[in-house]
């Protein structure tokens, strides 16, 4: 696997447009929006097109960039 980004959270959830943002993968709600209807966003191994999908400590997100997989964890 990648390097795996940890991405700590204050709440027990955040959503998935959210995580982009505070990644800094997305510079927006739109962008997010967008990136995740690509296709190009896995959570837990499966494509996932809602950006208002719930996550959880422990979730895995990749993202396919241009430059390569970026995967984050929630924690």
């Amino acid at each position: 696997m990648d390097d795996v980004e940890d991405v700590p959270i204050a709440d027990e959830m955040i959503r998935l447009g959210q995580l982009l943002k505070f990644a800094g993968i997305a510079a927006s709600g739109a962008d997010a929006g967008a990136l995740v209807a690509s296709g190009d966003v896995l959570v837990g191994g499966e494509v996932e097109t809602r950006r208002g999908r719930q996550l959880h400590r422990g979730d895995l997100v990749e993202v396919a960039t241009p430059d390569g997989r970026i995967t984050l964890r929630v924690r």
